[in-house]
Protein backbone atom coordinates (compact mmCIF):
# COMPACT_ATOMS: atom_id res chain seq x y z
CA UNK A 1 0.00 0.00 0.00
CA UNK A 2 1.28 3.46 -0.84
CA UNK A 3 0.50 6.54 1.26
CA UNK A 4 0.47 9.90 -0.48
CA UNK A 5 -0.13 13.46 0.58
CA UNK A 6 1.06 13.12 4.19
CA UNK A 7 3.47 15.56 5.79
CA UNK A 8 4.34 15.73 9.43
CA UNK A 9 6.13 18.31 11.54
CA UNK A 10 6.91 18.51 15.22
CA UNK A 11 5.16 21.25 17.20
CA UNK A 12 7.82 23.45 18.71
CA UNK A 13 10.93 21.49 17.65
CA UNK A 14 13.25 21.22 14.61
CA UNK A 15 12.27 18.92 11.77
CA UNK A 16 13.89 15.64 10.82
CA UNK A 17 12.87 14.60 7.29
CA UNK A 18 12.54 10.94 6.30
CA UNK A 19 11.34 9.73 2.87
CA UNK A 20 8.75 6.98 2.40
CA UNK A 21 7.54 5.92 -1.04
CA UNK A 22 7.66 9.56 -2.15
CA UNK A 23 5.83 10.52 1.03
CA UNK A 24 7.17 13.44 3.05
CA UNK A 25 7.11 12.43 6.68
CA UNK A 26 8.96 14.36 9.38
CA UNK A 27 9.22 13.58 13.06
CA UNK A 28 11.32 15.56 15.50
CA UNK A 29 12.74 14.48 18.84
CA UNK A 30 10.64 15.12 21.90
CA UNK A 31 11.32 18.27 23.92
CA UNK A 32 14.41 18.09 26.11
CA UNK A 33 12.67 19.54 29.17
CA UNK A 34 12.27 16.85 31.86
CA UNK A 35 8.81 15.67 32.83
CA UNK A 36 7.77 13.65 35.83
CA UNK A 37 5.93 10.84 34.03
CA UNK A 38 7.55 7.54 33.14
CA UNK A 39 5.89 4.13 32.80
CA UNK A 40 8.15 1.06 32.48
CA UNK A 41 6.56 -1.60 30.23
CA UNK A 42 8.19 -4.46 32.19
CA UNK A 43 6.96 -3.19 35.58
CA UNK A 44 4.02 -0.93 34.70
CA UNK A 45 2.02 -0.81 37.93
CA UNK A 46 -1.47 0.67 37.60
CA UNK A 47 -2.31 2.02 34.14
CA UNK A 48 -1.66 5.74 33.67
CA UNK A 49 -4.82 7.94 33.67
CA UNK A 50 -4.84 9.91 30.40
CA UNK A 51 -7.44 12.33 29.03
CA UNK A 52 -8.07 12.00 25.29
CA UNK A 53 -10.66 14.60 24.20
CA UNK A 54 -11.95 14.47 20.63
CA UNK A 55 -10.12 16.78 18.25
CA UNK A 56 -12.49 19.66 17.38
CA UNK A 57 -13.12 20.90 13.85
CA UNK A 58 -14.92 23.81 12.23
CA UNK A 59 -17.41 21.57 10.42
CA UNK A 60 -19.40 18.46 11.41
CA UNK A 61 -17.26 16.38 9.03
CA UNK A 62 -14.04 17.63 10.63
CA UNK A 63 -15.39 17.02 14.13
CA UNK A 64 -16.46 13.49 13.16
CA UNK A 65 -12.97 12.80 11.83
CA UNK A 66 -11.46 14.16 15.05
CA UNK A 67 -13.72 11.85 17.06
CA UNK A 68 -12.78 8.83 14.94
CA UNK A 69 -9.05 9.51 15.24
CA UNK A 70 -9.15 9.85 19.01
CA UNK A 71 -11.31 6.73 19.34
CA UNK A 72 -8.53 4.72 17.67
CA UNK A 73 -5.84 6.44 19.75
CA UNK A 74 -7.77 5.62 22.93
CA UNK A 75 -8.28 1.98 21.89
CA UNK A 76 -4.57 1.55 21.04
CA UNK A 77 -3.38 2.94 24.36
CA UNK A 78 -5.96 1.07 26.42
CA UNK A 79 -5.10 -2.26 24.75
CA UNK A 80 -1.44 -1.80 25.72
CA UNK A 81 -2.46 -2.12 29.37
CA UNK A 82 -0.24 0.84 30.29
CA UNK A 83 -2.87 3.59 29.93
CA UNK A 84 -6.34 4.18 31.35
CA UNK A 85 -8.35 6.60 29.17
CA UNK A 86 -10.55 8.76 31.38
CA UNK A 87 -14.31 8.89 30.74
CA UNK A 88 -14.95 12.02 28.61
CA UNK A 89 -18.09 12.72 30.67
CA UNK A 90 -15.82 13.81 33.53
CA UNK A 91 -13.93 16.42 31.47
CA UNK A 92 -14.27 19.98 32.81
CA UNK A 93 -12.44 21.90 30.09
CA UNK A 94 -13.91 21.65 26.59
CA UNK A 95 -11.78 20.56 23.63
CA UNK A 96 -11.97 23.94 21.83
CA UNK A 97 -10.45 25.93 24.71
CA UNK A 98 -8.01 23.07 25.44
CA UNK A 99 -6.60 23.56 21.95
CA UNK A 100 -5.62 27.12 22.93
CA UNK A 101 -4.15 26.22 26.33
CA UNK A 102 -4.82 23.53 28.95
CA UNK A 103 -6.28 24.58 32.28
CA UNK A 104 -4.12 22.17 34.22
CA UNK A 105 -6.10 22.59 37.44
CA UNK A 106 -9.23 21.26 35.73
CA UNK A 107 -7.37 18.13 34.60
CA UNK A 108 -5.80 17.59 38.01
CA UNK A 109 -9.28 17.56 39.53
CA UNK A 110 -10.15 14.44 37.54
CA UNK A 111 -6.75 12.85 38.25
CA UNK A 112 -5.50 13.00 34.64
CA UNK A 113 -1.72 12.66 34.55
CA UNK A 114 -1.53 13.34 30.83
CA UNK A 115 -3.89 15.17 28.50
CA UNK A 116 -3.90 15.41 24.71
CA UNK A 117 -5.00 18.51 22.81
CA UNK A 118 -5.37 19.04 19.09
CA UNK A 119 -7.64 19.88 16.21
CA UNK A 120 -8.69 19.03 12.65
CA UNK A 121 -8.92 21.51 9.75
CA UNK A 122 -9.50 21.14 6.00
CA UNK A 123 -6.82 22.73 3.79
CA UNK A 124 -7.48 24.58 0.49
CA UNK A 125 -6.14 21.60 -1.49
CA UNK A 126 -8.63 19.25 0.22
CA UNK A 127 -6.13 17.63 2.56
CA UNK A 128 -6.73 17.48 6.30
CA UNK A 129 -4.42 19.13 8.83
CA UNK A 130 -4.24 17.52 12.28
CA UNK A 131 -2.42 19.06 15.23
CA UNK A 132 -1.58 17.07 18.34
CA UNK A 133 0.11 17.92 21.66
CA UNK A 134 0.74 15.76 24.73
CA UNK A 135 0.83 17.54 28.09
CA UNK A 136 2.13 16.54 31.51
CA UNK A 137 -0.69 17.74 33.76
CA UNK A 138 1.19 17.94 37.07
CA UNK A 139 4.36 19.48 35.61
CA UNK A 140 2.15 21.81 33.48
CA UNK A 141 4.32 21.46 30.40
CA UNK A 142 4.23 20.01 26.90
CA UNK A 143 5.83 16.61 26.40
CA UNK A 144 5.66 16.29 22.61
CA UNK A 145 3.56 17.29 19.61
CA UNK A 146 3.05 16.85 15.89
CA UNK A 147 1.28 18.57 13.03
CA UNK A 148 0.18 16.33 10.16
CA UNK A 149 -1.31 17.01 6.73
CA UNK A 150 -3.03 13.92 5.30
CA UNK A 151 -5.31 12.56 2.68
CA UNK A 152 -8.45 11.82 4.67
CA UNK A 153 -8.39 8.16 3.57
CA UNK A 154 -5.34 7.55 5.77
CA UNK A 155 -6.77 8.87 9.03
CA UNK A 156 -6.44 5.51 10.80
CA UNK A 157 -2.70 5.43 10.25
CA UNK A 158 -2.42 8.95 11.66
CA UNK A 159 -4.24 7.75 14.79
CA UNK A 160 -1.72 4.92 15.21
CA UNK A 161 1.18 7.37 14.73
CA UNK A 162 -0.21 9.64 17.46
CA UNK A 163 -0.65 6.64 19.80
CA UNK A 164 2.96 5.60 19.10
CA UNK A 165 4.21 9.09 19.97
CA UNK A 166 2.29 9.07 23.26
CA UNK A 167 3.56 5.56 24.09
CA UNK A 168 7.16 6.46 23.30
CA UNK A 169 7.18 9.74 25.22
CA UNK A 170 5.60 8.09 28.27
CA UNK A 171 7.53 4.79 28.37
CA UNK A 172 10.81 5.65 26.69
CA UNK A 173 10.24 2.69 24.34
CA UNK A 174 9.17 2.71 20.69
CA UNK A 175 5.49 2.08 20.11
CA UNK A 176 4.06 -0.69 17.96
CA UNK A 177 0.63 0.57 16.86
CA UNK A 178 1.63 1.75 13.36
CA UNK A 179 2.18 -1.79 12.12
CA UNK A 180 0.36 -4.65 10.43
CA UNK A 181 -0.28 -8.36 10.89
CA UNK A 182 -0.24 -11.00 8.18
CA UNK A 183 -2.00 -14.23 9.15
CA UNK A 184 -3.88 -17.28 7.89
CA UNK A 185 -7.64 -16.72 7.54
CA UNK A 186 -9.44 -20.04 8.06
CA UNK A 187 -12.94 -21.09 7.03
CA UNK A 188 -14.95 -24.22 6.26
CA UNK A 189 -15.43 -27.52 8.11
CA UNK A 190 -12.53 -29.20 9.87
CA UNK A 191 -12.09 -31.86 7.18
CA UNK A 192 -12.16 -29.30 4.31
CA UNK A 193 -10.44 -26.29 5.86
CA UNK A 194 -9.74 -23.34 3.55
CA UNK A 195 -6.64 -21.37 4.54
CA UNK A 196 -5.89 -18.05 2.84
CA UNK A 197 -3.28 -15.37 3.37
CA UNK A 198 -4.73 -12.21 4.95
CA UNK A 199 -3.45 -8.88 6.27
CA UNK A 200 -4.80 -6.30 8.72
CA UNK A 201 -3.73 -3.44 10.97
CA UNK A 202 -2.35 -4.55 14.33
CA UNK A 203 -5.68 -3.70 15.99
CA UNK A 204 -7.67 -5.96 13.62
CA UNK A 205 -8.96 -3.17 11.36
CA UNK A 206 -8.75 -3.06 7.55
CA UNK A 207 -8.76 -6.80 6.99
CA UNK A 208 -7.90 -7.91 3.45
CA UNK A 209 -7.47 -11.35 1.87
CA UNK A 210 -4.32 -11.65 -0.24
CA UNK A 211 -4.61 -15.09 -1.86
CA UNK A 212 -7.29 -17.09 -3.63
CA UNK A 213 -9.38 -19.71 -1.88
CA UNK A 214 -8.11 -22.80 -3.70
CA UNK A 215 -4.46 -23.00 -2.54
CA UNK A 216 -3.55 -23.93 1.02
CA UNK A 217 -1.09 -21.41 2.53
CA UNK A 218 0.89 -21.58 5.79
CA UNK A 219 3.56 -19.78 7.87
CA UNK A 220 3.56 -16.22 6.47
CA UNK A 221 6.45 -14.03 7.64
CA UNK A 222 7.24 -10.36 7.04
CA UNK A 223 10.58 -9.12 5.80
CA UNK A 224 12.21 -7.18 8.67
CA UNK A 225 13.87 -4.73 6.29
CA UNK A 226 12.62 -1.14 6.89
CA UNK A 227 10.41 -0.07 4.00
CA UNK A 228 10.04 -3.59 2.63
CA UNK A 229 6.55 -4.84 1.91
CA UNK A 230 7.49 -8.47 1.21
CA UNK A 231 6.15 -11.63 2.81
CA UNK A 232 7.51 -15.14 2.57
CA UNK A 233 5.12 -18.06 3.04
CA UNK A 234 4.52 -21.72 2.26
CA UNK A 235 1.92 -22.70 -0.33
CA UNK A 236 0.48 -25.96 -1.67
CA UNK A 237 -0.73 -24.21 -4.84
CA UNK A 238 0.47 -27.05 -7.07
CA UNK A 239 0.09 -29.97 -4.71
CA UNK A 240 3.54 -29.84 -3.13
CA UNK A 241 4.81 -27.28 -0.59
CA UNK A 242 6.82 -24.44 -2.09
CA UNK A 243 8.24 -21.29 -0.57
CA UNK A 244 6.85 -18.11 -2.14
CA UNK A 245 7.66 -14.42 -1.98
CA UNK A 246 4.71 -12.01 -2.02
CA UNK A 247 4.92 -8.24 -2.55
CA UNK A 248 2.01 -6.55 -0.73
CA UNK A 249 2.21 -3.35 -2.78
CA UNK A 250 2.14 -4.98 -6.20
CA UNK A 251 0.45 -8.31 -5.45
CA UNK A 252 3.27 -10.06 -7.31
CA UNK A 253 4.13 -13.61 -6.22
CA UNK A 254 7.12 -15.71 -7.16
CA UNK A 255 8.41 -19.15 -6.23
CA UNK A 256 11.60 -18.92 -4.23
CA UNK A 257 12.94 -22.19 -5.57
CA UNK A 258 12.27 -25.81 -6.41
CA UNK A 259 13.52 -28.34 -3.87
CA UNK A 260 13.51 -32.15 -3.94
CA UNK A 261 11.68 -32.48 -0.61
CA UNK A 262 9.22 -30.81 1.77
CA UNK A 263 10.07 -27.22 2.69
CA UNK A 264 8.92 -25.66 5.96
CA UNK A 265 8.89 -22.49 8.05
CA UNK A 266 10.59 -19.90 5.79
CA UNK A 267 11.82 -16.67 7.43
CA UNK A 268 13.84 -13.68 6.26
CA UNK A 269 17.28 -12.78 7.54
CA UNK A 270 17.44 -9.42 9.39
CA UNK A 271 18.83 -7.63 6.33
CA UNK A 272 16.17 -9.14 4.06
CA UNK A 273 18.78 -10.61 1.69
CA UNK A 274 18.28 -14.26 2.66
CA UNK A 275 15.52 -16.67 3.56
CA UNK A 276 16.14 -19.45 6.07
CA UNK A 277 13.99 -22.60 6.07
CA UNK A 278 14.03 -26.33 6.72
CA UNK A 279 13.99 -28.99 4.02
CA UNK A 280 12.87 -32.55 4.70
CA UNK A 281 14.31 -35.46 2.72
CA UNK A 282 14.57 -39.17 3.58
CA UNK A 283 13.05 -38.70 7.03
CA UNK A 284 15.47 -35.98 8.17
CA UNK A 285 14.94 -32.25 8.19
CA UNK A 286 17.90 -29.88 7.72
CA UNK A 287 18.18 -26.09 7.80
CA UNK A 288 19.09 -24.17 4.67
CA UNK A 289 19.57 -20.54 3.72
CA UNK A 290 18.95 -19.05 0.29
CA UNK A 291 20.46 -15.84 -1.04
CA UNK A 292 17.56 -13.95 -2.63
CA UNK A 293 19.84 -12.24 -5.14
CA UNK A 294 21.60 -15.33 -6.48
CA UNK A 295 18.99 -17.97 -5.49
CA UNK A 296 21.87 -20.08 -4.16
CA UNK A 297 20.87 -22.44 -1.33
CA UNK A 298 23.32 -23.41 1.42
CA UNK A 299 22.80 -26.25 3.89
CA UNK A 300 23.89 -25.28 7.42
CA UNK A 301 22.88 -28.30 9.54
CA UNK A 302 23.57 -31.95 8.84
CA UNK A 303 22.07 -34.67 11.04
CA UNK A 304 19.69 -37.61 10.74
CA UNK A 305 17.26 -35.79 13.00
CA UNK A 306 14.59 -33.12 12.54
CA UNK A 307 15.90 -29.54 12.63
CA UNK A 308 13.21 -26.97 11.88
CA UNK A 309 11.64 -23.56 12.69
CA UNK A 310 14.86 -21.55 12.29
CA UNK A 311 14.92 -17.85 13.19
CA UNK A 312 17.78 -15.34 13.09
CA UNK A 313 18.82 -13.09 15.97
CA UNK A 314 18.21 -9.41 15.10
CA UNK A 315 21.93 -8.82 14.47
CA UNK A 316 22.06 -11.81 12.09
CA UNK A 317 24.92 -13.48 13.96
CA UNK A 318 22.96 -16.37 15.47
CA UNK A 319 20.07 -18.71 14.69
CA UNK A 320 17.61 -20.36 17.04
CA UNK A 321 15.75 -23.50 15.97
CA UNK A 322 14.07 -26.57 17.42
CA UNK A 323 15.37 -30.10 17.02
CA UNK A 324 14.83 -33.63 18.30
CA UNK A 325 18.55 -34.39 18.08
CA UNK A 326 18.63 -34.82 21.88
CA UNK A 327 15.84 -37.39 21.84
CA UNK A 328 12.85 -35.06 21.97
CA UNK A 329 11.92 -31.59 20.73
CA UNK A 330 14.02 -28.80 22.31
CA UNK A 331 15.31 -25.33 21.43
CA UNK A 332 18.87 -24.76 20.25
CA UNK A 333 21.03 -21.86 19.14
CA UNK A 334 23.99 -21.80 16.75
CA UNK A 335 26.16 -19.39 14.85
CA UNK A 336 24.77 -18.17 11.54
CA UNK A 337 27.06 -20.57 9.65
CA UNK A 338 25.75 -23.60 11.59
CA UNK A 339 28.66 -23.96 14.02
CA UNK A 340 28.65 -24.04 17.84
CA UNK A 341 25.21 -25.63 18.34
CA UNK A 342 23.93 -25.34 21.92
CA UNK A 343 20.75 -26.61 23.56
CA UNK A 344 19.10 -23.86 25.62
CA UNK A 345 15.76 -25.35 26.79
CA UNK A 346 15.89 -27.69 29.77
CA UNK A 347 12.43 -27.53 31.30
CA UNK A 348 9.92 -30.36 31.33
CA UNK A 349 7.96 -30.95 28.14
CA UNK A 350 8.74 -30.22 24.50
CA UNK A 351 9.58 -26.86 22.92
CA UNK A 352 8.88 -25.51 19.43
CA UNK A 353 8.58 -22.41 17.18
CA UNK A 354 11.38 -20.32 18.74
CA UNK A 355 11.33 -16.65 17.65
CA UNK A 356 14.03 -14.14 18.56
CA UNK A 357 12.83 -10.80 19.95
CA UNK A 358 13.56 -7.69 17.82
CA UNK A 359 15.42 -6.38 20.89
CA UNK A 360 17.63 -9.50 20.98
CA UNK A 361 17.04 -10.05 24.69
CA UNK A 362 14.49 -12.90 24.60
CA UNK A 363 13.36 -15.90 22.57
CA UNK A 364 9.64 -16.70 22.49
CA UNK A 365 8.48 -20.29 22.13
CA UNK A 366 5.59 -22.74 22.20
CA UNK A 367 5.75 -25.42 24.89
CA UNK A 368 3.89 -28.76 24.99
CA UNK A 369 3.56 -30.56 28.30
CA UNK A 370 1.04 -33.39 28.48
CA UNK A 371 -2.24 -31.92 27.20
CA UNK A 372 -1.21 -28.36 27.99
CA UNK A 373 0.16 -25.84 25.49
CA UNK A 374 1.93 -22.65 26.56
CA UNK A 375 3.46 -19.50 25.10
CA UNK A 376 6.59 -18.41 26.93
CA UNK A 377 9.89 -16.56 26.72
CA UNK A 378 13.47 -17.25 27.82
CA UNK A 379 16.80 -15.50 27.51
CA UNK A 380 19.06 -16.58 24.63
CA UNK A 381 21.16 -18.64 27.05
CA UNK A 382 18.03 -20.50 28.22
CA UNK A 383 17.74 -18.80 31.60
CA UNK A 384 14.75 -16.86 32.90
CA UNK A 385 12.06 -19.04 31.34
CA UNK A 386 8.55 -17.79 32.07
CA UNK A 387 5.13 -18.69 30.74
CA UNK A 388 2.85 -15.89 29.51
CA UNK A 389 -0.23 -17.81 28.38
CA UNK A 390 -1.51 -21.38 28.21
CA UNK A 391 -4.52 -23.34 27.08
CA UNK A 392 -5.89 -26.31 25.15
CA UNK A 393 -3.87 -25.22 22.11
CA UNK A 394 -1.86 -22.01 21.96
CA UNK A 395 0.88 -21.72 19.36
CA UNK A 396 2.83 -19.58 16.92
CA UNK A 397 4.21 -16.55 18.84
CA UNK A 398 5.25 -13.45 16.89
CA UNK A 399 6.83 -10.28 18.29
CA UNK A 400 5.60 -6.70 18.10
CA UNK A 401 8.29 -4.48 16.55
CA UNK A 402 9.24 -3.04 19.96
CA UNK A 403 9.74 -6.49 21.55
CA UNK A 404 7.27 -5.80 24.37
CA UNK A 405 4.17 -7.65 23.12
CA UNK A 406 3.54 -11.06 21.54
CA UNK A 407 0.71 -12.25 19.32
CA UNK A 408 -0.24 -15.91 18.94
CA UNK A 409 -3.23 -18.08 18.05
CA UNK A 410 -5.49 -20.01 20.39
CA UNK A 411 -7.69 -22.96 19.40
CA UNK A 412 -10.64 -23.90 21.59
CA UNK A 413 -11.67 -27.51 22.01
CA UNK A 414 -14.60 -28.79 19.98
CA UNK A 415 -17.20 -31.19 21.30
CA UNK A 416 -17.31 -34.95 20.62
CA UNK A 417 -18.99 -34.30 17.25
CA UNK A 418 -16.38 -31.75 16.17
CA UNK A 419 -18.61 -28.73 16.80
CA UNK A 420 -17.87 -25.50 18.59
CA UNK A 421 -14.09 -25.23 18.18
CA UNK A 422 -12.58 -21.95 16.96
CA UNK A 423 -9.13 -20.55 16.24
CA UNK A 424 -8.48 -16.92 17.18
CA UNK A 425 -5.61 -14.46 17.55
CA UNK A 426 -4.52 -13.02 20.90
CA UNK A 427 -1.91 -10.59 22.12
CA UNK A 428 -0.13 -10.64 25.49
CA UNK A 429 2.52 -8.39 26.99
CA UNK A 430 5.71 -9.58 28.68
CA UNK A 431 4.11 -9.42 32.12
CA UNK A 432 1.56 -12.04 31.01
CA UNK A 433 -1.14 -9.95 32.72
CA UNK A 434 -2.57 -8.19 29.68
CA UNK A 435 -3.98 -10.77 27.24
CA UNK A 436 -6.46 -9.55 24.61
CA UNK A 437 -8.25 -11.11 21.65
CA UNK A 438 -7.52 -9.49 18.29
CA UNK A 439 -10.88 -9.77 16.56
CA UNK A 440 -10.90 -11.07 12.96
CA UNK A 441 -13.86 -11.69 10.61
CA UNK A 442 -13.29 -15.45 10.65
CA UNK A 443 -11.02 -17.99 12.28
CA UNK A 444 -7.36 -16.98 12.20
CA UNK A 445 -3.99 -18.61 12.88
CA UNK A 446 -0.22 -18.24 12.50
CA UNK A 447 0.12 -14.44 12.81
CA UNK A 448 3.28 -12.55 11.83
CA UNK A 449 3.87 -8.97 12.99
CA UNK A 450 5.39 -6.43 10.60
CA UNK A 451 8.06 -3.89 11.54
CA UNK A 452 6.79 -0.35 12.10
CA UNK A 453 5.58 1.05 8.79
CA UNK A 454 8.04 3.40 7.09
CA UNK A 455 7.82 7.06 8.10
Amino acid sequence: MMFRGLTVRDCGAPLVLVALFGLAFSVAPAQADPVNIFVHPDHPGPPLPIALPDFPGASPAESELGHNIMSVVSADLERSGLFKPIDPKSFIQDAASLKVSPRFGDWRLINAQEVVSGGVATQPDGSIKIEFRLWDVFAAQQMTGLALSIDQAHWRRVAHIIADEIYKRTTGEDGYFDSRIVYIAESGPADRRVKRLAIMDQDGAQNKLLTECCALVLTPRFSPTPGSQEITYLSYAHGTPRVYLFNIDTGQQEVLGEFPGMTFAPRFSPDGNKVIFSLSTNGASEIYTMDLRTRKATQITSTRDIDTSPCYSPDGKYITFNSDRGGFQQIYTMNADGTDIKRISFGTGRYATPVWSPRGDLIAFTKFEGQNFSIGVMKPDGSGERILSNGFLVEGPTWAPNGRVLMFFRQTQSDSKGRGGSTRLYSVDLTGANEREVVTPQDASDPAWSPLLPR
